[in-house]
């Protein structure tokens, strides 16, 4: 529950910009950081969350590269990222992001590797929300 909490508190922030948003995106910024020195070894794991990678991703207006800290659940070889922002009424940016420019890397830990995103079709978010649901308590609200 905690987990959740923090998660909705930091994607309200991050949508309502200001202050609040200029130091998320500072913690972002040094969450990035410290996951690249350390290969992951800190930075991927938080207790009661589902596990993060990093996500560099072009700016669909901008095409500036920019890097992005995410939870992710495994589906076989595939990874599934949810653009929840926090529960907020918007998508984050980096959604808009990978559906200007499908093609970018992940980390995961030391792992890196070269992907393509998709929005998945109705059919497949009905089998893959179970598979979320299973790894975190902490999007059940926002489907």
């Amino acid at each position: 529950m905690l987990a959740k909490r923090i998660l909705q508190a930091s994607g309200k922030i991050v949508a309502d910009s200001g202050t609040g948003a200029a130091v998320m995106n500072r913690a972002f910024k040094a969450h990035v950081g410290v996951y690249r020195t350390t290969h992951g070894r800190i930075g991927h794991r938080f207790p009661g969350m589902p596990p993060f990678l990093l996500l560099e991703h072009v700016g669909a207006k901008t095409r500036v590269l920019r890097t992005t800290p995410l939870g992710y659940v495994r589906d076989g070889g595939n990874i599934i990222l949810v653009a929840s922002n926090g529960g907020g009424p918007k998508n984050p940016g980096w959604f808009y992001n990978l559906r200007a420019h499908p093609g970018v890397r992940i980390w995961i830990g030391a792992d890196e590797r070269r992907v393509v995103a998709h929005v998945a079709a109705p059919g497949e978010r009905e089998r893959l929300w179970p598979k979320v649901l299973e790894v975190t308590d902490v999007f059940p609200d926002y489907q």
